[in-house]
């Protein structure tokens, strides 16, 4: 699966609703991928609902350093590759982060994502959350 912002917050979030379902899903995941947007999206995403900062920093420095996940560096022909996947979608509200999880998730061969993000499944993948 991939692990998107909004379900890495889920998982973190202990009041989220999600909560209990993420840390399930990620325990029985055979296949974990996240990459270095989301993990940038996903510490904005905690300052900005002012959750604890240092638990955020210390999940994605696990994240980053979990050998059961898979973390991809985002580089500059995946960056302009989501770049153009999102010039050829100006009907959605998709950000750059979705645009390379998505790229990911076809190049993978992945379907399932960690998210309740809709714009997931209006590219044709499952939402988890």
């Amino acid at each position: 699966m991939l692990v998107d912002t909004a379900g890495l917050l889920c998982f973190f979030d202990r009041d989220n609703e999600h909560h209990v379902d993420a840390i399930q899903l990620l325990e029985d995941a055979t296949v974990r991928v996240i990459h270095s947007y989301v993990l940038v999206e996903f510490v904005a995403l905690c300052h900005a609902r002012r959750l604890n900062r240092a638990g955020a920093l210390a999940l994605t420095a696990e994240c980053m350093d979990n050998p059961a996940i898979e973390c991809v560096w985002v580089d500059e022909f995946l960056h302009r590759d989501a770049q153009t996947l999102l010039e050829s979608r100006t009907d959605k509200n998709y950000s750059l982060c979705d645009a390379v999880s998505f790229l990911l998730m076809q190049r993978r061969g992945l379907n399932d994502a960690l998210t309740t993000d809709h714009h997931f499944e209006q590219e044709g993948f499952v939402k988890l959350l």
